[in-house]
């Protein structure tokens, strides 16, 4: 695996895919920086070995050239997180990249604009992806969000750099921290999987059941599996047509003794709201016109000795509704428990879009091993399959 270490890039133009898709406000203001400080680190090798950098990105879903996602708004963030100027093109090909680009000195930092104005980034066309090539010596990979597709900016690309191609740091250690999870993990190993749907989460669960020992099941899916067997779930979502599977996920994960723990109780309201009326009932005992917004104490109570004694654990999806403060007890005292076995010598993983917005709402994200920055990415690496991005840098 190629990374930034194997470079010396003095005096070279390293052309870096990043993920700075960050959230902007009415004013065109960076919300959250988060995806830009990730990229720090690579961005600095780089600069500090005498080189040059050139970022490509995409903002939003554009239909078109959109003068709202434009990149220029993100410059002046950019540049005060990296402590330097970073200069902007105002496309990101053709004669005004190309002059941008070639009259970029060492230590000097280029960002284009936004990729996805030109609907060939989407559509992986080679002869695109080739003359964003031209612009750069060396190409970096560091945008684990979209590395799960085949765009031009992120796969096809690569092909124009044969032996001169890496990951930066950042994708370096998402893989890092997959595999440690996924392939060389420090038993015994627990998955806790939330989130609303089975379906969602279908070929996860059936990926990571021969890698763990404990899985963890939360969220709106909990009442497929208590319906499929045989409980009362009041108005409570559910998948009908997933219950089946449900029991033969059941069934499999105790013929691999895989310890499956479902809540037992749960936090039933009677509207999906703050201000719901709300009782702690037995999870296969829900009233009708009920339904369940989140685990109950009981359940917290038996999950902590199971999370105290994990050694690695992934993470991927809420226990209930923690968008909303009466359901969202039973996510933040999971995260307690994860970062207290952290604490203890355990490596936690947490990835998913949901998760990953819990831990960094309740502050948790420093007191985990791992907060993974791509969630459709990570997810598809846990279904175990090779993302387009990746493959294009290992081939």
């Amino acid at each position: 695996m190629k990374t930034l270490n194997d470079f010396n890039f003095s005096g070279k133009k390293a052309i870096i895919r990043v993920d700075f898709n960050v959230p902007l406000d009415e004013n065109f203001k960076v919300t959250d920086a988060t995806r830009i400080e990730a990229a720090q680190p690579t961005i600095d090798k780089i600069l500090k070995d005498g080189g040059s950098v050139i970022l490509m990105s995409h903002l939003g879903r554009p239909k078109g050239v959109e003068e709202k996602y434009s990149l220029q708004h993100i410059v002046s963030k950019t540049s005060e997180i990296l402590g330097v100027p970073v200069k902007f093109a105002a496309d990101c090909i053709g004669a005004i990249a190309e002059e941008a680009a070639a009259a970029l000195q060492p230590g000097e930092v280029l960002l284009l604009e936004n990729l996805r104005f030109y609907a060939e980034e989407e559509k992986g066309d080679v002869a695109f992806a080739e003359k964003l090539a031209k612009l750069g010596d060396i190409y970096v990979n560091d945008a684990f969000g979209t590395a799960h597709r085949a765009h031009a900016s992120t796969t096809i690309i690569a092909q124009f750099f044969p032996s001169a191609k890496c990951f930066g740091a950042l994708l370096a250690k998402e893989i890092e921290s997959l595999n440690k999870v996924l392939n060389h993990s420090e038993k015994p190993v627990l998955a806790v999987l939330g989130g609303s749907k089975v379906s969602s989460k279908i070929t996860v669960i059936e990926n990571v059941l021969d890698k763990i020992d404990h899985m963890i099941i939360g969220g709106g899916m909990t009442f497929t599996f208590i319906k499929a067997l045989g409980g009362k779930i009041g108005n409570s979502i559910c998948e009908d047509d997933k219950m089946e599977l449900a029991l033969e996920i059941l069934a499999k994960a105790k013929a691999k003794n895989v310890q499956i723990h479902l809540p037992v109780d749960v936090v039933a309201a009677d509207a999906f709201s703050n201000e719901a009326n709300t009782q702690i009932v037995e999870v296969n005992n829900i009233p009708d016109g009920w339904q369940g917004l989140d685990v109950g104490p009981k359940t917290l109570e038996a999950l902590k000795s199971v999370v105290k004694d994990s050694k690695t654990i992934l993470w991927n999806g809420p226990l209930g509704v923690f968008e909303l403060e009466k359901f969202a007890e039973g996510t933040i005292t999971l995260g307690n428990f994860i970062a207290e076995a952290t604490k203890n010598g355990a490596f936690s993983l947490v990835g998913g879009g949901d998760s990953v917005a819990a831990v960094k709402q309740f502050g948790l994200e420093p007191r985990m091993s791992y907060v993974s920055t791509g969630g459709g990415a990570m997810l598809e690496m846990l279904e175990g399959k090779t993302l387009p991005g990746i493959a294009a840098i290992l081939s």
